[in-house]
């Protein structure tokens, strides 16, 4: 399925400020970037470096006052929906190297505290069956409500207050997924149902084949984004690996237009 981005942010830097920028959807396997342009203020600095997990590029400006970034792009999603309930969750001894920080806590998913809620929850499935398990409660228990979290806000804020925007289910879902000792990262991206649109944040899991073939799998407790309608921008232990404006310095957000359509 192919799908067009238009992306167009402005922010105001009060004084010289470094920016990390992660707006681009990134090549891979699964998903080919057919055509993209990005079109920023002209900035003191401008250099490309590889994102978290080689997926993508980060971008380094370094800027004082106005900055506008426009980027479109047609990419082609190469993945198909698999049911996740034939899929396995291989024990962690078998697990590569990849894969392994992603059972790991991170800064907003201290997934060793939902342990015994997991066990107790969801101890009596195993692999996919027990992921689609916990998107099911996340999505059934959550209301989605735009303005409830901010960027302080963690997956166990989250759970207590059962509501959030698409990266605080994520985190939940990480959560679940890393307590029961399966890999879960955090994923930005474009999806043509996001409502409000807006950059998405989905999990993807590692789960493995009747095979033993293992690889990532998109989960997304929104229930926005399908594997086969989203296009990857960046992976990530949390949201502070994908965010797709990180400033090391004072900046405001004053505009923000994402427009994302099949085509």
């Amino acid at each position: 399925m192919q799908l067009s981005i238009s992306t167009r942010l402005s922010w105001h830097l009060n004084g010289p400020t470094d920016i990390l920028l992660q707006i681009e959807a990134a090549p891979a396997d699964d998903q080919t970037v057919i055509a993209s342009h990005l079109d920023c203020t002209q900035t003191a600095h401008f250099a490309r470096v590889p994102a978290q997990d080689g997926v993508g590029e980060r971008i380094w400006l370094h800027h004082e006052g106005d900055f506008s970034a426009c980027y479109t792009a047609t990419v082609d999603v190469l993945r198909p929906v698999v049911d996740l309930a034939s899929l396995q969750s291989p024990p962690p001894w078998q697990l590569p190297g990849e894969a392994v920080p992603y059972l790991m806590d991170s800064r907003y998913c201290p997934s060793s505290r939902f342990g015994p809620f997991v066990v107790e929850e969801f101890d009596h499935l195993s692999g996919g069956a027990k992921v689609l398990a916990m998107r099911d409660w996340i999505a059934n228990h959550y209301n989605y409500v735009p303005g409830t979290s901010d960027a302080n806000t963690t997956a166990i804020d989250s759970f207590v207050e059962r509501r959030g925007v698409c990266r605080d289910y994520a985190h939940t879902m990480i959560c679940f997924a890393r307590a029961a000792a399966i890999p879960a990262r955090f994923v930005s991206g474009y999806g043509p149902k996001v409502t409000p649109q807006d950059f998405h944040a989905l999990t993807e899991v590692y789960l493995s084949d009747a095979q033993g073939n293992g690889g990532w799998h998109i989960v997304d407790a929104t229930e926005m984004a399908t594997a086969d309608a989203f296009a990857r921008i960046a992976v990530g232990r949390d949201a502070s690996d994908a965010s797709f404006l990180t400033s090391y310095g004072n900046s405001w957000l004053t505009n923000m237009e994402i427009v994302v359509n099949r085509v």
